[in-house]
């Protein structure tokens, strides 16, 4: 089956300000630079042996205020959460709190939903870690929670992890029906739900083992994940946004010694990971062909890099965006 091509988008996520103009700076910057989207993190943790245990780097800002802020500051930059949690906030607050940064972005919210995966975090913050599949049956109503209250309907909305009922959901959002959906995930249930409720799938890191538990590669596994989205989405696949994080991103001379410091880090090999789809190491010219590449293989066309690498990916993003 032939589907089209969808154009390339990028985004910045960014953990880290320490006054306000530095995050203003940064939000003003990453729209000048041409970049779609300003992404935040719904993580919490600082410094500590919880973070250490997490693997999470420091979080500076939390996610609401820092995207509003973000908002008011620029003109075209969306914003969003890549992702929220769904056990860290009340859904029926969370569906009003991001209709509003709708509204006061003048329609430029993207909104990323997930189930929640730092069962560290979690413990550091007291709220109890369920097992998989009950966060995955919690994440799905919340996102009907959140589609109810965005129509602007009457709400009769009573779950077995969440409840409205009685009012109408204000304000409504500016985007219609509702801002773009971003859920993520890395295995089949929360994928196969992303591709029938969401606009924007957002596939997990894949893990570094040169070869996974069922035999799979690192590319392979990337491969059935947009494997199990394609199927669940059937004739919606090709409206739908793949976005995926090359965390270890790195524009440079010097592949070798980049790979090396990926390797020491993720305490594997560094054969293999040039081609890792959570990794782009290499020139300008290579990062974006490889990027053309990954989108025919695996789907990718919403590339999101982290904070350190606004400005040197910044050239990349500017050649690729909307192609």
């Amino acid at each position: 089956m032939t589907t089209k091509t969808r154009s390339f988008r990028f985004a910045v996520q960014a953990t880290k300000a320490t006054s306000a103009a530095e995050w203003r700076e940064l939000a003003r910057k990453a729209e000048d630079l041409g970049f779609s989207t300003l992404f935040v993190a719904d993580h919490y943790l600082g410094r500590g042996p919880a973070s250490r245990e997490a693997r999470l780097p420091p979080q500076h800002l939390a996610p609401i205020a820092a995207i509003a802020t973000a908002a008011a500051v620029t003109e075209t930059l969306r914003v969003g959460c890549r992702v929220f949690c769904a056990d860290y906030h009340v859904p029926a607050v969370l569906a009003k709190e991001a209709a509003t940064l709708d509204l006061l972005s003048e329609g430029r919210l993207e909104f990323g939903i997930g189930a929640g995966w730092s069962e560290p975090e979690y413990r550091a913050m007291g709220v109890p870690f369920a097992p998989a599949p009950r966060r995955v049956a919690k994440l799905a109503e919340v996102v009907a929670l959140v589609k109810a209250h965005w129509a602007g309907a009457e709400l009769d909305h009573r779950g077995e992890f969440s409840t409205a009922t009685g009012y109408t959901g204000l304000p409504l959002p500016v985007q219609r029906p509702h801002p773009p959906i971003m859920i993520g995930g890395g295995r089949k249930r929360v994928l196969s739900l992303a591709a029938r409720e969401a606009d924007i799938v957002s596939i997990s890191n894949v893990p570094f083992d040169p070869v996974n538990d069922e035999g799979l590669t690192p590319h392979e596994e990337a491969a059935r994940r947009l494997g199990f989205v394609r199927e669940a989405a059937g004739e919606r696949f090709a409206d739908l946004d793949i976005e995926s994080s090359p965390y270890f991103t790195e524009v440079t001379g010097d592949v070798d010694a980049a790979l090396t410091l990926v390797a020491e880090r993720m305490r594997v090999s560094a054969d293999g990971l040039r081609e890792h789809p959570n990794v782009l190491v290499g020139s300008a010219g290579e990062i974006a062909d490889r990027l053309c590449a990954r989108r025919e293989a695996l789907g990718v066309n919403y590339v999101s890099v982290q904070q350190s690498q606004l400005d040197t990916f910044a050239p990349i993003a500017a050649r690729l965006a909307g192609q």
